[in-house]
């Protein structure tokens, strides 16, 4: 009978404990101070940034080299960048996949961007020629309306410079790089009647 009595002593301080467990737990769940309606954060959408230059790839070469191990394939692109409004530049980049030659490229190109001369927004001032290795190319400038009669990288360095009036013809080696070059520097060699003027250090009306 003893036995039984303890037990059931224990089975009742047991109980005890839990009930003074719960009332504690309830008691510092009523201490503790309502918590303060936080405003949510909210994302800040960063405003895309907009480039300063078009870009317009002019071409892409594969070369191929083979090893004891197998074939190893790099790439080159020559890429043309401009704001249309002026400014143009050009570059060359390599490296083992299309899209790492292309921004390696681009980034070049953005380092050598120059000013070119344009008359009236739409075509240069006087005919030139540019050369670059084997490759010539002739530039002339055009009556309103005529547009960019040009093709291939010729077309694309003069449209990213912003000229919508002109006559080119290719006189030399028709290799794509080299014919991009020329046609930049043929840009390079306008000068404007004023700056002409500058130069020589008379009035623009006494070389017209």
């Amino acid at each position: 009978m003893e036995e039984k009595i303890e037990k059931v002593e224990e089975v009742e301080t047991s109980e005890e404990n839990v009930e003074k467990s719960t009332s504690e737990q309830q008691n510092k769940k009523n201490d503790r101070k309502p918590r303060q309606n936080k405003e949510k954060r909210q994302r800040q959408i960063r405003p895309k940034q907009q480039k300063l230059y078009e870009e317009e790839v002019i071409s892409i070469g594969r070369v191929t080299k083979v090893t004891k191990g197998g074939r190893h394939f790099r790439f080159s692109a020559v890429v043309v960048v401009g704001n249309k409004k002026g400014k143009v530049g050009l570059g060359t980049g390599k490296a083992n996949e299309v899209p790492d030659a292309i921004k390696k490229a681009v980034q070049a190109a953005t380092k050598n961007v120059v000013e070119v001369s344009i008359v009236e927004d739409r075509t240069i001032p006087h005919e030139a020629i540019g050369v670059e290795g084997a490759s010539k190319v002739m530039l002339k400038p055009a009556a309103k309306g005529t547009g960019v009669k040009a093709g291939g990288p010729v077309r694309s360095v003069l449209e990213m410079a912003g000229v919508k009036d002109i006559l080119s013809k290719s006189l030399g080696s028709n290799t794509k790089i080299n014919m991009a070059y020329a046609t930049l520097n043929a840009l390079k060699a306008q000068k404007t009647v004023e700056e002409v003027a500058r130069l020589r250090g008379k009035k623009v009306e006494e070389i017209r």
